[in-house]
């Protein structure tokens, strides 16, 4: 098998059920998702080395999956496809959030991303993330057909495990976040549930 197939040489490229320019929203909505599943893969293969963090890299090994879902989803040119992604994974992931916050220290100022470099790796899938999402959201405002809901929502849920994820993977390396030097005291209700949207 052959991994060049020359179809793409004038700009174009195939969807399912159709093809449209490289360029095209719904191209740079499941592109952007599967450059964020490449940072994800570097993420749980620097958690791997690590003791205490196989559960990190199942969960990210999960997500992978899920992300390649949400491309999946995106991937369909016509409307009335079957998708694979449903409400389940974003609540689950809501759960996960709220372990790792409990477990984390309490966040009382915004933080600068850094520390381990398992907390860099995962802020940058967060950034990513949020990209991700942004595209997925400007697909959905110029679609000619519905953009799954729960790809949005999965999106949304996930720039804020990263962050939590984050924090925990240096906790338990021993490094401390570190925090802006100019910022107040945003988070002032005890163990806090943001998710650091900064």
């Amino acid at each position: 098998m052959k991994l060049y197939t020359r179809t793409g040489d004038k700009g174009q490229t195939s969807l399912i059920g159709g093809r449209v320019r490289k360029d095209d929203a719904r191209v740079e909505a499941y592109g952007t998702i599967d450059e964020l599943n490449s940072f994800v893969g570097v993420a749980a293969a620097e958690a791997a080395k690590h003791e205490g963090l196989a559960e990190l890299v199942d969960r990210l090994i999960v997500i992978q999956h899920e992300l390649f879902d949400c491309g999946s989803d995106l991937a369909y040119a016509k409307e009335g496809a079957p998708l694979k992604l449903d409400a389940e994974p974003a609540s689950r992931l809501e759960e996960w959030i709220d372990e790792y916050t409990e477990e984390a220290p309490e966040l009382l100022k915004f933080i600068l991303p850094g520390g381990t470099a398992l907390s860099s790796a995962l802020h940058a899938c967060r950034t990513v993330c949020r990209r991700a999402e942004r595209r997925v959201v400007s697909l959905a405002l110029a679609a000619s057909h519905p953009v799954s809901e729960d790809v949005q929502a999965y999106l949304n849920r996930l720039s804020d495990f990263f962050f939590a994820a984050a924090r925990v993977a240096n906790a338990r390396l021993g490094v401390a976040d570190t925090e802006y030097e100019r910022s107040a005291e945003v988070f002032r209700t005890g163990k806090s549930k943001g998710s650091g949207k900064q």
